[in-house]
């Protein structure tokens, strides 16, 4: 596997620097480097100089100059430019893929079926999606005036992303946020900044103007708390782990801005004992390794009814036991690496402590051979552990499903319920009354039925409770990146307004 990491030439392709500031390339200012390293082969791809300060405020001041034209541009010409946007990337999906799987590990196939095909697609909704930025329609609210309402453009956004999902990621910040009229400074994860940077310069080349989008590749501590600080950002919009989401709207709050956070999950997977069980295991394995487990709407915790809980678990023990680890390049390949080493023995670790109280019914290890000099880890299952636990009650971010049992629908949709996290969940069933109920009483910001992990653009994202607020994808993502401003008229041309009496008198 040792070519893996040649199959994209990341240091030639951003020998210019990895900072993107107003059309072009350029190096960090911080005097610090950071390797961008491949997790299969821990080969490095890609040594750069991280953000600065310096980078980040020349990178909001090309935001901020670039905003009165992006804004006062006319919807239909941002829906213009970003029909050519979603062009680009649809021409350039190969090199997208192979670039995501280089510094994220995934297996190509993830990332040429899903990853890509779903960035190129919704890219072409915020296209169309631009031209239907709407207010309330015009009316006489009031006997004497005509209101109605306008959606502004908030400014510069700056926003932070997750590695789990470079690319998708960066369109999910990026595009609601332009469409709407909005400018952009994006700080990806310094470990995956590839395919952040890919997708600005797909923006150039489609004619979206120099400043709209731009990417500062740096340090949390550094670039991300000087990007959410910074006092000409009007908004930050944030996704990744809740204790960071707090650091986050801690600092936000001292500018009082607009905040959008998509935090943390632990998706509940809740299987009644009427459900087709083929279905539910096949659900639960592809739900538990989607992305090796890096994907905050993960099936992590399946809580299964008592009369299928023993099949349940010998099926999922199976089926876990036939994916294929290997190279991510290579098309047989199932599950990648996770995105580190250092990500791996944190995975590890929880499957350790997790010994100690639960039982490990299959994984629960890293692989031998060639493998083992990557950040590999087997799909793993778990059995017996309490309910609040720590691999029951915190994110794992791994190849890692928990299965407890449950006896009535009440117990099931309670225990769905416990934790502090509310992003997403599923409900496997015949009978359409439970699952009704289930969709209504699971607090999460999306319930699957009888399936778990597809997304769709014209769907919103988001969580309840400790998964954050507001909304990705979508035209409700709208509401995240633009200001209602109510304008009022008055009718009459009355001078002396009936109103007024109660300033001062009108005889």
């Amino acid at each position: 596997m040792g070519a893996t990491d040649q199959r994209f030439d990341a240091a030639e392709r951003f020998a210019g620097g990895a900072q993107y500031i107003a059309g072009r390339l350029r190096p960090g200012t911080s005097g610090r480097t950071h390797a961008v390293v491949n997790p299969a082969t821990g080969e490095e791809l890609l040594r750069y100089e991280l953000a600065g300060a310096e980078d980040v405020d020349a990178a909001v001041a090309a935001a901020e100059a670039a905003f009165p034209a992006w804004g006062g541009a006319t919807p239909g010409e941002r829906s213009d430019a970003l029909h050519r946007f979603a062009g680009v990337l649809a021409r350039r999906a190969a090199e997208f893929a192979r670039a995501e799987s280089a510094q994220c590990g995934k297996p190509i196939r993830l990332t040429t079926e899903f990853d890509v095909p779903g960035t190129v697609d919704n890219t072409a909704f915020f296209a169309g999606a631009a031209r239907h930025l709407e207010g309330r329609s015009a009316g006489e609210y009031s006997a004497d005036h005509t209101s109605y309402v306008r959606r502004e453009p908030i400014g510069v956004v700056g926003s932070v992303a997750p590695w789990n999902y470079p690319l998708q990621m960066a369109a999910w910040k990026v595009l609601p946020a332009v469409a709407a009229g909005n400018t952009v400074v994006l700080k990806p994860a310094e470990l995956t900044p590839l395919t952040s940077l890919m997708f600005a310069q797909a923006a150039t080349e489609a004619g979206i103007p120099d400043g709209v989008v731009n990417v500062v590749s740096g340090a949390g501590a550094e670039a991300g708390e000087r990007l959410v600080g910074h006092p000409a950002v009007a908004m930050t919009s944030f996704t990744g782990s809740t204790v960071v989401g707090r650091r986050v709207a801690e600092i936000a709050t001292r500018t009082v801005k607009r905040l959008h956070l998509e935090l943390g999950g632990k998706a509940p997977f809740v299987v009644f004992d009427d459900a087709n069980l083929e279905a539910a295991v096949h659900g639960a394995v592809a739900g538990a390794l989607i992305n090796s487990g890096q994907d905050c709407t993960a099936a992590t915790r399946a809580y299964v009814q008592r009369p299928l809980y023993e099949a349940f678990v010998s099926g999922v023990a199976d089926l876990m036991a036939s994916v294929r680890l290997g190279d991510p390049f290579d098309p047989a390949t199932d599950l990648g690496p996770l995105v580190s080493h250092v990500q791996r023995d944190r995975v590890a670790g929880f499957v350790e402590r997790a010994r100690t109280y639960a039982a490990v019914v299959t994984g629960g290890a890293t692989p031998a051979g060639e493998l083992a000099k990557g950040a590999y880890y087997l799909p793993t299952l778990i059995t017996g552990a309490p309910q609040n636990s720590e691999i029951v009650q915190d994110e794992v971010f791994g190849p890692v499903l928990v299965v407890l049992p449950f006896d009535s629908d009440d117990e099931g949709i309670a225990l769905a319920n416990d934790t502090p996290y509310g992003l997403a969940a599923s409900a496997w069933s015949r009978d359409v009354y439970r699952t009704g109920r289930a969709t209504r009483e699971i607090k999460a910001g999306c319930v699957w039925v009888n399936d778990h992990i597809p997304i769709i653009s014209e769907m919103p994202h988001g969580g309840y409770r400790a998964s954050g607020y507001g909304k990705d994808m979508s035209a409700y993502s709208f509401d995240e990146y633009t200001q209602i401003k109510h304008v009022m008229s008055d009718n009459t041309a009355v001078a002396r307004k009936a109103w007024h009496r109660t300033v001062f008198s009108l005889d």
